[in-house]
């Protein structure tokens, strides 16, 4: 899988820029705010319709501009393909596959994408909600529909919600309707679980291995802390009837509180380094190599579910690594892998790596010779 071309029309500070991506290494050079990041930002959007940065894809507009536009031609399976986004001011969003209009489900399945950024590496130290991102992100690339099933489970939740607010402000609960929610819910989140604790299962396998290189000795573990009590193994439907059994023991605490308190939502992603907890007994470097260890365990499972290379972006991550992480990050990119890095300058990379490698420099959102 390669990225061929990529053009921007009002993408942020990158108002009409085309970038030849036609290298297996492709580097980015500018300043800090330049529009460098941007850049990687729009590759990983027209993977995933995703930004790592913002919410709100208003805000991917240039300042003064009615109308956001990204088109990438991708080369797959020998195969010539062209994706299209464009989102307007009036959140009109049309995607284009092809110059057919098509789902998000079917664009997001073209290009696959393993982002690492410096913010990558605060993960361990992060809120569980960052954990949950990363997670959900990591499976949405192999399993498309995944982001529909969080959705519709969000939907669920709000809903849910609103009818227990409804019950603290009114003491009047609608127990047919919550009952409804609850099943739902059940079944939605079950579906969330299950993905969830596979994906563990399988980046665990590869991500033991490559930190126990990099560390030398150290062993990493991974576990899933969940709201109610579930183990890595389980089955879809044994998830789903904990699940409504913890929904049962649990609803007066949710009619107290207001809220659902059980949930994907709620849990939390668990690393330990010896048996010992990483997010609290790691030091800055063990931690880094926890989280290098499990971008480059990404590229192995996008592979093995795909048969195909995923585009690698490293956005100014090799600056916030040591020696040691960083020959090991650029050692262990397999050769077929796209890679696109941006960088302030070349001094980090030896004088091996740059053979062949296409650079661009980048100013206020405009190629500079």
């Amino acid at each position: 899988m390669r990225l061929h071309t990529l053009e921007l029309r009002n993408y942020r500070n990158c108002l009409n820029l085309t970038l030849d991506f036609n290298s297996e290494k492709v580097l980015i050079l500018g300043k800090n705010a330049q529009g460098k990041t941007n850049i990687l930002e729009s590759i990983y959007f027209i993977s995933t319709l995703k930004s790592p940065r913002i919410t709100n894809n208003s805000e991917l507009i240039n300042f003064g501009e009615d109308t956001v536009q990204i088109s990438a031609d991708i080369i797959k399976s020998e195969t010539d393909i062209n994706l299209n986004f464009s989102y307007n001011k009036e959140k009109q969003r049309v995607l284009k596959l092809n110059g057919v209009k098509t789902t998000p489900k079917n664009f997001k399945s073209v290009l696959k994408t393993v982002l690492f950024s410096s913010e990558d590496l605060m993960l361990l130290r992060g809120n569980p909600s960052d954990r949950r991102n990363w997670l959900d992100n990591a499976i949405s690339q192999i399993y498309p529909a995944y982001d529909e099933r969080l959705s519709k489970y969000d939907k669920i939740r709000i809903q849910k919600n609103n009818c227990l607010k409804e019950y603290l402000k009114t003491g009047s609960l609608n127990e047919d309707l919550l009952d409804v929610y609850n099943e739902q819910f059940a079944i939605t989140g079950s579906n969330i679980l299950y993905l969830r604790l596979k994906y563990l299962n399988e980046i665990e396998k590869y991500a033991e291995q490559k930190h126990r290189v990099i560390s030398e000795s150290e062993t990493l573990g991974i576990n899933y802390e969940g709201s109610f009590e579930i183990s890595p193994n389980m089955e879809l439907n044994d998830i789903a009837q904990k699940f409504k059994e913890a929904l049962n023991e649990r609803k007066y605490e949710e009619m107290r509180r207001g809220q659902a308190c059980i949930g994907p939502h709620r849990d939390d992603i668990l690393f330990s380094i010896n048996g010992e907890d990483a997010t609290k007994f790691a030091s800055q470097g063990q931690q880094r190599t926890v989280v290098l260890a499990l971008k480059l365990s990404e590229l192995d499972i996008i592979t093995s579910k795909t048969g195909e290379e995923p585009v690698l972006l490293l956005d100014d991550v090799l600056a916030e690594l040591d020696d040691i992480r960083q020959n090991y990050l650029l050692k262990s990119i397999n050769t077929g892998t796209q890679t696109i890095i941006t960088s302030v300058d070349t001094l980090l990379f030896e004088k091996e790596f740059l053979d062949g490698v296409k650079i661009y420099k980048i100013e206020n959102g405009n190629l500079i010779s």
